[in-house]
């Protein structure tokens, strides 16, 4: 993988900070992020010059008691009830605002998969296994990691499966 990983300093973010721990090869990329745009995932894959299929949103959800991580392409919607099965409970939401932020120690918009305040079930849409690199935020606004679909699941533990719904 082109690039090379941030050990600390500058830039650094919990979610480099757990990568560089792991030992996992990755890349950051930054770019300035227009607090206007109505998707920060679509903005990540325009500005970087990036597929779509490739940039993966974070999304916290609330089942019963505790929270989940689910990523799916930022151009794809996430299918709660596939969530929901997935997981083993009747229902699930997309998280409160304020509870999500305050679980993984990031902003809304910079929640990063790696590095979260507090370990939660994660789930990946299925279509990462097929993808050589996926990026996902890297902590904050305007600042994405590059890194292999796999280490990204094994890291986060994640279940794969069809999570994501695309619009016609």
């Amino acid at each position: 993988m082109a690039g090379s990983s941030r050990k600390s300093g500058h830039g650094a973010t919990p979610a480099t900070q757990a990568l560089d721990a792991a030992g996992v090869a990755y890349r950051t990329l930054s770019y300035h992020h227009d607090a206007s745009t109505p998707s920060y995932g679509l903005e990540a894959a325009e500005k970087l010059g990036v597929p779509e299929e490739a940039v993966f949103k974070t999304l916290m959800v609330s089942l019963e008691n505790r929270l989940a991580v689910a990523m799916v392409p930022v151009a794809a919607m996430l299918d709660l009830k596939k969530v929901a099965s997935m997981l083993g409970v009747r229902k699930v939401s997309l998280a409160d605002r304020a509870e999500a932020e305050r679980r993984t120690g990031y902003v809304v918009g910079g929640i990063s998969p790696l590095g979260q305040r507090h370990r939660s079930p994660a789930l990946i849409d299925s279509s990462a296994e097929l993808l050589d690199a996926i990026y996902v935020s890297g902590g904050r606004r305007g600042f994405e990691i590059e890194l292999s679909p796999f280490d990204l699941i094994r890291l986060t533990e994640a279940q794969t499966g069809p999570i994501a719904v695309y619009k016609d």
